[in-house]
């Protein structure tokens, strides 16, 4: 049985770099929010789906949205899915 989660990432550290790297810093605590939240194991890989990271750099590598909603999901056998929240 798959476990889902939505979750509301803050991206404020990503603010707290210089310009050129904000985007980079965003992904980054996308990943370590994930890993944080959902417990991931030692052996277990953070997939973030191809739409996160188009909505990251949507405005360019120097601002990049403040906050985002995602839904991470666990399957037994499958890396740890993120996807951007789609209503």
């Amino acid at each position: 049985m798959a476990e889902v989660r939505e979750m509301i990432i803050p991206l404020r550290a990503a603010w707290a770099v210089p310009r050129n790297a904000r985007a980079n810093r965003a992904m980054a605590e996308i990943r370590k929010h994930v890993a944080r939240h959902m417990k991931k194991g030692e052996n277990e890989e953070i997939w973030i789906d191809e739409a996160v990271n188009h909505a990251i750099w949507a405005r360019g590598m120097q601002h990049p949205p403040r906050k985002i909603k995602i839904i991470c999901t666990r399957e037994e056998g499958f890396p740890l899915e993120v996807k951007l929240f789609e209503e």
